[in-house]
């Protein structure tokens, strides 16, 4: 066997198969394109659907990939296992109705055992296939020439989702030898295909023959396929003779970085800190991966995924004595690695860092509250003299501060406490059974009507150059129905020809007229759709006779298009601006162009800043008033992205596109209308700034008039400012207006002085009126301050005094009211407590509250009770 590297092993798997006549597919992204049955890419064929289920045709029926791939079913199992995964990556060989059983087995063969490739002892594999499979095993044995007791037949061998392609496999296994063979010699399990360590599966081939029908039979496909998994982490494992996965070049050198930022620990001291050690050097991986393909951590779908794995990875880290955020720190370890077929973690190494490290400290800002709120539920169950942390409270925890619950339950035992798993178990259960019901109240996906899409008929747009033109009615739909001419209300008519812009892209459709021959308008077009088959539907008011094969002449609301086009224009260019200065990562998330204005998601971990906001709409308007050419081309998508064209969030694009090009600066594929040269959009102003969800910020914007509107506004607001501020002169508004700040800043300061003054003396003649308890002297008064604050520093000067044991204070403004009550340690020697007396006492002003036993607070709508809450203080303390 030859001494091979990581890298190594999967550029011979792609080399080899590339000299079998395939073609070199890249590792697409882990974050799904247009597939909305994935969370993740999760294997190297998910990315191939197109090509297996017939939508596309490839160039070359012979794929090969090394696919970058994320399964998150098993995350409790990382680390604890051998080979568990949540990242790995699937060598793969397909074919698409070309080759089949013969050559990928042949080609198999040749690969694991072949000299110049990976040069296995054939001795040493073992195949399994399906027992009705004949033809595999006959290739096995008889073509190949594996001995019969290297072929173990096994019914499970036949790869079948349900339905849809299907059909028998065969895996092939390696022999690690007697020094991991974990089981007896008698055992059940110990041979290729069963529960052991020995025989470790490296290959699996799929015959996809048959198409499985919604009635249980099978019938053959016409086209048979090829589907074959490697994992690459286990072949390698094999390579360089590894216990486990995680002794190779793919995790050790994260592991040997974790090592020294623990300090306190070493891989394989002990098998429960090996478990930390493959838990943080799994999770980076795929944090990293992941995170540089777009996904960024949230509270739901895959943001939830990497948050999860980043909080499971810092909790371990905890275990290795790392207390501080760590994990972004590995990243350009994780870059380094994969860096010779990925280099996209080097190239987005500081925004993959700043995301990991913002995520980190956040978690750790959990923790330490949690730890608080916790703390104070144990103290409480065991003043009550409880032994276990009750369910709700765990789950409380968890559920609202998303404290995680294996560190409630270690910090509970310690604290000598037993915890309520059943309980806990429960209340999520209850949270399930609460989100299920919620799903099944939102609106199913609705039907698409079975006449539009038996509509066939061709109608063109022609809108980029035209506003206005002559066509046929070719169809009329009204109340679902196909007729021949309409007289009134609603319904739906696609021309043979149409300058109307359908809704697409974030563009608005547009509006206007159709007019009959008379130059009589005969309809209203308030919406144009694109039917299922690409025509353009127009939704219309009629209000004249429009007939089926009549010519109308179809006019679009010009002046609206205008301001339409201008937004769209001002979207391309501020999309680049947000690159330029937030970063590449900083994608369109979704975007509306309306008429009056623009709106633009995209995605984004952090804040903008004031400071970025006006740096992009800077930029934005330099290219406008550079008066830039916008050129639009039609090509094939190839050239597209030669050009550096970039593609816009939820467009499908089939072979030719329209790209749109601002001076060889802005450049998207895009369907879209556009202005002639960027200075016909005027100027452009940022409305506003928000986020709207977890790592998607959104922008508002106007252009032309409406930003000249809206400057008039602000400038008519500047100057009401400036009359109020008596500045006459505008550059003085700011000055101005600080002097008036400053001014009312130091009038608060002496009516605080004067406040405090007027507290001070009434203090002196609060503080002599003392009554007695038995041995407890107590003070309670009601006096005019203008607040809870004032109230709290009488009572620091009441602490000073030593004038009495207790003190209670009320205070009444505005209707709402005010009461502190203190403690002197005479009187907590006694065992009182200002929290209970302020318990007892608030009812009477119809409030209540709590607090430390030296110092407690309330507050009240009373103001009537201030009296009774009074008298009620010598009351409790005779008690």
């Amino acid at each position: 066997m030859k001494q091979l590297s990581s890298a190594q092993v999967r550029q011979l798997f792609l080399d080899f198969f590339k000299s079998k006549g395939h073609s070199v597919e890249p590792s697409a992204s882990l974050v799904p394109v247009n597939d909305p049955t994935l969370l993740w890419i999760n294997s190297g064929v998910a990315t191939l659907k197109k090509y297996f289920d017939g939508s596309v045709v490839p160039e070359n029926p012979r794929i090969t990939n090394a696919q970058k791939s994320i399964r998150t079913n098993d995350i409790e199992n990382v680390g604890k296992t051998a080979r568990h995964h949540t990242m790995f990556e699937m060598l793969g060989n397909f074919s698409i109705g070309d080759y089949f059983k013969k050559e990928a087995i042949h080609w198999a063969w040749e690969f694991l055992t072949g000299a110049e490739w990976m040069a296995f002892d054939p001795e040493l594999l073992y195949v399994t296939v399906y027992p009705k499979d004949t033809e595999a095993k006959r290739i096995w044995h008889e073509e190949v020439g594996l001995p019969l007791d290297h072929i173990v037949e096994i019914e499970d061998n036949f790869w079948d989702i349900g339905a849809g392609p299907s059909g028998p496999d065969t895996e092939i296994f390696y022999d690690r030898g007697e020094a991991f063979n974990d089981l007896a010699e008698d055992d059940p399990e110990n041979y290729p295909g069963g529960e052991n360590e020995r025989y470790l599966e490296i290959w699996n081939l799929v015959f996809s023959e048959f198409n499985h029908k919604p009635d249980g039979t099978y019938e053959p496909l016409p086209h048979k396929n090829i589907d074959t998994g490697m994992g690459l982490e286990r072949m390698v494992s094999i390579v360089q003779n590894a216990p486990t996965n995680f002794e190779t070049d793919l995790f050790m050198p994260i592991i040997r970085q974790v090592e020294d930022l623990s300090g306190h620990f070493q891989y394989s001291d002990s098998p429960q800190t090996d478990i930390s050690f493959k838990v943080i050097a799994d999770h980076i991986r795929a944090l990293s991966f992941a995170i540089g393909d777009g996904a960024l951590p949230s509270n739901e779908g895959r943001g939830y995924v990497l948050r999860r794995l980043l909080r499971r990875a810092v909790m371990h880290g905890k275990k290795l004595g790392i207390n501080e955020a760590f994990l972004y720190k590995l990243v350009p370890t994780v870059g380094k690695i994969m860096n010779s077929y990925y280099p996209e973690i080097l190239n987005q190494q500081d925004f993959i860092e700043k995301v990991i490290k913002n995520e980190e400290e956040r978690f750790h800002e959990t923790i330490n509250e949690g730890l608080e709120i916790l703390t104070s539920v144990i103290e409480k169950v065991k003043k009550d003299h409880g032994d276990t942390l009750s369910g709700s409270d765990i789950f409380k925890l968890y559920d609202t501060y998303g404290f995680p619950v294996e560190l409630t339950e270690e910090v509970a035992e310690d604290e000598g406490l037993k915890v309520d798993h059943a309980g806990f178990e429960a209340e999520m259960e209850a949270q399930r059974t609460r989100a299920r019901a919620a799903r099944s109240t939102e609106t199913s996906m609705g039907v698409q009507s079975a006449l539009l899409t038996d509509i066939k008929v061709e109608s063109a747009f022609v809108g980029y150059e035209k506003t206005e033109i002559d066509s046929e009615c070719l169809v009329i739909i009204e109340k679902d129905q196909l007729v021949s001419q309409m007289t009134e209300g609603q319904g739906q008519v696609i021309f043979s020809q149409t300058p109307f812009y359908a809704e697409m892209g974030g563009q608005v459709a547009d509006t206007g007229h159709i007019i009959d021959g008379s130059g009589a308008v005969v309809a209203e077009v308030y919406d144009v759709q694109k039917a299922p088959n690409g025509q353009f539907l127009h939704q219309v008011e009629v209000k004249g006779a429009i007939k089926e094969g009549e010519s109308y002449h179809l006019a679009i609301d010009s002046a609206r298009r205008n301001k339409i086009i201008k937004n769209h224009t001002a979207t391309h260019l501020l999309h680049k601006a947000l690159k330029e200065v937030l970063g590449n990562h900083a994608n369109q998330a979704g975007s509306l162009v309306a008429p009056g204005h623009l709106r633009f998601d995209f995605s984004h971990f952090g804040q903008v800043t004031p400071e970025e906001l006006v740096q992009m709409e800077a930029i934005v308007n330099e290219k406008i008033w550079a008066a830039i050419p916008v050129n639009t081309i039609e090509t094939d998508i190839d050239t597209a992205k030669q050009m550096g064209a970039m593609a816009l969030f939820g467009e499908k694009y089939g072979h030719d596109v329209r790209v749109v090009n601002v001076g060889d600066w802005s450049i998207e594929l895009c369907g879209g209308v556009h202005v002639k040269n960027t200075e016909d959009i005027g100027i452009f102003k940022i409305v506003s700034e928000s986020g709207i969800g977890a790592g998607v910020r959104r922008i508002e914007a106007v252009t032309s008039k409406e930003a000249y509107e809206l400057l008039f506004e602000k400038e008519t607001q500047l100057k009401e400012v400036a009359q109020i501020v008596k500045s006459p002169q505008m550059k003085e508004v700011v000055s101005k207006t600080e002097q008036l700040q400053q001014q009312l800043r130091q009038l608060q300061k002496d009516n605080e002085a004067l406040a405090s003054k007027l507290a001070n003396q009434q203090a002196g003649d609060v503080f002599n009126n003392v009554e007695t308890i038995g041995d407890i002297r107590y003070i309670a008064a009601q006096i005019q301050v203008k607040d809870m604050n004032q109230l709290r520093q009488l009572a620091d000067q009441w602490k000073q005094k030593d004038q009495s044991d207790v003190l209670v204070l009320a205070t009444a403004n505005d209707g709402k009211v005010n009461l502190l009550a203190a403690m002197s340690d005479k009187a907590l020697a006694q065992g009182l407590s200002a929290g209970d007396l302020i318990k007892a006492i608030a009812p009477k002003v119809g409030g209540g509250g709590g607090g430390r036993k030296d110092m407690a607070q309330a507050g009240g709508k009373n103001p009537a009770g201030i009296p009774e809450a009074l008298a009620e203080v010598g009351k409790w303390l005779a008690k």
